[in-house]
Formats: C-alpha cells, sequence, structure tokens
C-alpha cells in the first residue's frame, strides 16, 4: 500500500515539473518579447530632449551626451517636489558640505560642542552606507548608518566661530543582489539646537573633493535635482530648462506631464519634436501618457535607457514587465478624461 502511495507521489511530481517546463517554454518567450515591446526606443527629429528628473547619475550623463551628439535646442527636466527632506546621496561616493557659518553664534567662552549628523541608510547590516565626517577638512568621525533614522554625534572641542565646513563623506555606495546602497542626509546639528539643513546650506561634490561636478543644493524637485546634476557635467545653463509637477503619491508621470503640457502654453520657444529620455519598460507609459496630454500636437519619440545600475534577474523582469503591463491598463483609463 505504501508503495504504490508512494510511486503515485512520484508520477504527480513528474506531472507537475512537466507542466512548470512547459509553461516557462510557452510563457518567457512572451515576457521577454513584451519587455521589448514597452521598453522599445524610437526617435524622432526633434529639437527637445525631454529628461524624466528621478533617472540616476549615469542615465543622466547618457542624456547628456545624446544631446551634445544629436543637435537639441534645449534640454527640459520634469520631475515632482521632493516627499523626504533628506538629501538623496546616490549614484556614487561623494562629499556632502555644509557651510554652517551663518547659522553658528558661539556661546561665550564655551569650548565644547555636540555636532551631529542625521542620517539614515537604504540598507541594513554589513550593507550599511559609512560616511566620514569632517570639521575644516580635519576628519573628526566615521559610522555606519542604518535604516533607521538617526543622529550621529560628535564631540568637538573649539569654537564655533572657527567652523568653515562640515562635510559628510559617502564612502561606500554600490548595488548587487543584496540591494541599492545609498546614505540619506537631513541635516547638521549643532548643540542639541542650531540645525542646519542641507538645502540652501551644502554642496554636493560628485567623486573627488577637488571634482568640478559640484551640485549646488538650492532646489526641492526631481526636476531641479535633474537639471543640477546635468549642469554640473559641464551643461550651458541657458539651455537646461527645469519644470517641475505638483507632489503627488500616485500618477507621477501624469504630473510631469501636466506640468510640461501648462508650460508651453507660455513657452515661446518653437517646438520641432521631442524625445524623451526614460528607463526600461517605463518608456511605453511615458510615452503614451506626453501623447494623451498633449493632444498629438507634436511629434515626440521614446528613448529607453538600459538600467544598468540594478541587476535584472529574469524574475525581476517578470515582475517589471507585469507591473508595467498593468501600469498601461491603469494609465489607459485615468487618461481618458484628458
Amino acid at each position: 500500500m505504501y508503495m504504490r502511495k508512494n510511486k503515485k507521489n512520484k508520477v504527480f511530481v513528474k506531472i507537475i515539473i512537466t507542466v512548470l517546463i512547459v509553461s516557462l517554454v510557452v510563457f518567457l518567450p512572451i515576457i521577454y518579447l513584451f519587455s521589448g515591446y514597452l521598453s522599445e526606443t524610437k526617435r524622432v527629429k526633434a529639437n527637445i530632449l525631454l529628461v524624466e528628473g528621478w533617472l540616476p547619475n549615469y542615465a543622466l550623463e547618457l542624456a547628456y551626451d545624446e544631446f551634445q551628439k544629436n543637435g537639441y535646442d534645449y534640454i527640459i527636466t520634469t520631475g515632482l517636489k521632493f516627499s523626504s527632506n533628506y538629501y538623496y546621496m546616490l549614484s556614487m561616493d561623494g562629499y556632502l558640505i555644509f557651510y554652517p557659518e551663518k547659522k553658528l553664534t558661539d556661546i561665550a567662552g564655551d569650548t565644547h560642542h555636540i555636532i551631529e549628523v542625521n542620517a539614515y541608510s537604504e540598507l541594513d547590516g554589513v550593507n550599511s552606507a559609512h560616511f566620514n565626517v569632517f570639521v575644516n577638512n580635519s576628519p573628526v568621525a566615521d559610522f555606519f548608518a542604518n535604516k533607521s533614522k538617526n543622529k550621529f554625534p560628535i564631540p568637538w572641542r573649539g569654537s564655533l566661530n572657527d567652523i568653515d565646513s562640515i562635510v559628510v563623506q559617502f564612502t561606500n555606495d554600490g548595488v548587487g543582489d543584496y540591494g541599492d546602497r545609498n546614505l540619506f542626509v537631513k541635516e547638521i546639528i549643532i548643540d542639541k539646537k542650531t540645525k542646519i539643513p542641507y538645502l540652501n546650506n551644502s554642496v554636493y561634490v560628485i567623486g573627488t573633493l577637488d571634482s568640478k561636478r559640484r551640485v549646488i543644493n538650492n532646489f526641492n524637485s526631481y526636476a531641479e535635482f535633474a537639471k543640477n546634476r546635468i549642469l554640473a557635467m559641464g551643461m550651458d545653463s541657458s539651455l537646461i530648462i527645469a519644470i517641475q509637477g505638483e507632489k503627488t503619491r500616485i500618477n507621477r508621470t501624469l504630473s510631469s506631464a501636466l506640468a510640461f503640457r501648462d508650460w508651453l502654453k507660455t513657452s515661446d520657444i518653437d517646438i520641432e519634436g521631442i524625445n524623451i529620455v526614460t528607463m526600461g519598460t517605463h518608456a511605453r507609459r511615458t510615452l503614451m501618457t506626453y501623447d494623451k496630454i498633449l493632444k498629438k500636437k507634436y511629434n515626440i519619440g521614446i528613448i529607453s535607457l538600459p538600467d544598468y545600475k540594478n541587476k535584472i534577474t529574469i524574475k525581476k523582469e517578470v515582475l517589471q514587465t507585469l507591473r508595467e503591463a498593468l501600469g498601461i491598463i491603469y494609465y489607459w483609463f485615468i487618461l481618458i478624461p484628458y
């Protein structure tokens, strides 16, 4: 009786394995074909290069290269207002330099102070973000951040009037099977009371400290974020325009497209054509959205950049394709009124 039951179980397992193999053979080619359709690049003759502001730094570099090689008149960056008040130190190691002198007032006779860095990491444990802290170019501490938002304290002796700069150096940016390691910094706090936020008080230097690739942090939207990063690559400031969409948690592509449409109503720039730079399978939804919002008044193309930063496994590609397929269906319905 036991042997008969065991034999039936083996047959059942073989049937299940066979069904799975057949499903993969049939299903995966369809997924790959549809993934290619969603991420297809179709350039048009255009004088405007529109860049989605959420793209990582290497993708912005590719967008700038596209601008230089193909004779565009302007780059336009789009994106929503930041939903967080933390500075997103991403894409590569770098230095977030605070210039606090205007906000510091020394306490007479007091030379003992506490400097705190308000920060957190995107990843935990052995994959936590690491950062060094410098005061006036002298190293004073280093920390591993975790996913919890913390204030990292540093005892410091001296007059606050002597502080010219406080630097947070992100040292171990990376990506792998563990995820994407990033560091987020909100502010520097002096003696528990004087807060120096990154916005309007800091500069981000990409790469080495003497690099000319400097981003002045005087913005609070992804549109301005992308603009400043491209400017740091050597872009002529008169040829790049940032257009901020209304802040929203859903329908972000739609919000950016609506902001661009409204800007066009008051712009005196002649539009010969528009190529939109985005990434991966998001391309088809982006093109569909801008075509609908702009009533097909303009010749619009799409440039889908490869996702080099994230390791794409079969599982991830299937999930991304399915998510974007559902996204297209959803957007088709919400775009009906426009």
